[in-house]
């Protein structure tokens, strides 16, 4: 990384063809509030000014984009990076016709408990540089390939030097060899113990392989009597009772939602619950994709995430499910962009990342294209010009 500019000194970026505020002050008929040969003024860590170019303050220094379209940095709500081993085989099984099980989380979990922890310090440092160099500045990740309070603890421990959001999810499956009730009781004791300090959100893989509804509501209440704030892994297999929970426990957000009936899009559109749609990982698992249109049809929240783990969505490009989701989902560009920043935001209830507005961080993502349609117009392209993470240049010429 290098530092853009000295010590209390501000940045004028110019020649904005096009700049994402997500501003919901300025947001009318366009979702994404863009302003048009726009300019930002950064000071320090934060951003200082936004507007018409024209109308721009002095600055100490200057930087011209080039006539290159600006949007907050990506924030990808839901990523599981602390592991380590390879699931290449269980991928080309799947592709051949073989169904995707909760099962094969258990080879991580072993192949994770083997690893040092310089190894999985060496993976994580290479992911989120990965996420970083694509436009992401903002990461959420879980625990989950440990399932013991001592490795549970050691990955958070790992996490919180990389990412700033750090979920313990360690009702992600049955430990091996455990018998259910007993390892109940051990997150539920030792293991929540272990982790509480350590992380900022407990989630639960409520789906049939995993933990039922009763176990599910006993990990999430447990969770917030210790403080922590809830996400729900819900409805990805099968209908189930993940949506319906998370709503009535007030999780931050329940992800997936392959499978909704009616009354789970109702409860979503009348809840604060965001709904995490993780397209990757509906392409990669050959699941039904999740029904983002209607959900958004309904006046629910929805986040774009990209579920980055070696099992079943092995990507940290939030830009590919981006266009994903236009292109297979139904959503409009607008709508998927606001979904992969400001949604990520609301998904880890958040209003300093997401957005480009005065007091914000300065989190912002260049494309080497004049605007953001050529996401979903370009895909597979990779756009990113540069990014800005907390007014320091990280990436990009």
């Amino acid at each position: 990384m290098s530092v853009l500019r000295a010590p209390g000194a501000s940045i004028l970026l110019t020649g904005i063809a096009e700049l994402t505020t997500n501003d919901p002050e300025r947001a009318g008929e366009d979702l994404l509030a863009r302003v048009r040969d726009a300019a930002v003024v950064v000071e320090g860590d934060r951003i200082a000014w936004t507007g018409p170019a024209a109308h721009a303050p002095d600055a100490d220094e200057r930087v011209d984009l080039g006539g290159r379209a600006v949007l907050p940095g990506w924030v990808d709500s839901h990523s599981h990076l602390v592991f380590a081993g390879d699931r290449t085989r269980e991928f080309e099984a799947r592709m051949a016709g073989q169904p995707y099980a909760a099962g094969g989380i258990l080879t991580t979990v072993t192949a994770t408990r083997a690893a040092s922890d310089e190894e999985l310090r060496a993976g994580l440092r290479r992911h989120v540089a990965e996420a970083l160099a694509q436009g992401t500045t903002t990461l959420e990740t879980k625990t989950g390939y440990g399932l013991t309070p001592a490795e549970e603890l050691r990955a958070a421990r790992l996490a919180g030097e990389f990412v700033e959001e750090v979920t313990w999810l360690g009702a992600h499956v049955v430990a091996p060899g455990a018998d259910p009730g007993d390892y109940l009781a051990e997150l539920l004791g030792p293991q929540l113990d272990a982790v509480r300090g350590h992380v900022r959100w407990a989630d639960v893989f409520c789906e049939t392989g995993a933990f039922d509804e009763d176990a599910s509501r006993a990990v999430l209440l447990a969770a917030r009597d210790a403080g922590l704030g809830l996400r729900v892994h819900g409805n990805q297999l099968t209908p189930g009772p993940g949506v319906r929970l998370a709503c009535e426990l007030g999780a931050a957000s329940v992800d997936h939602v392959n499978h909704l009936a009616p009354a789970d899009v109702d409860a979503l559109a009348g809840s604060a619950t965001v709904a995490t749609v993780l397209p990757a990982c509906d392409l990669s698992t050959r699941q039904p994709l999740a029904p983002a249109r209607r959900l958004l049809d309904a006046g629910a929240s929805v986040a774009i995430a990209s579920n980055c783990n070696p099992g079943s969505s092995y990507t940290s490009s939030v830009a590919f499910c981006v266009a994903t989701a236009v292109l297979q989902m139904g959503l409009t560009v607008a709508e998927a962009v606001h979904a992969a920043t400001a949604g990520g935001a609301a998904a880890l209830r958040r209003t300093d990342v997401g957005r480009v507005v005065v007091g914000a961080r300065a989190d912002l993502h260049v494309l080497d294209a004049p605007s953001v349609t050529h996401l979903a117009y370009r895909p597979g392209v990779p756009l990113t010009h540069a990014v800005w993470r907390a007014g320091v240049r990280a990436a990009g010429g």
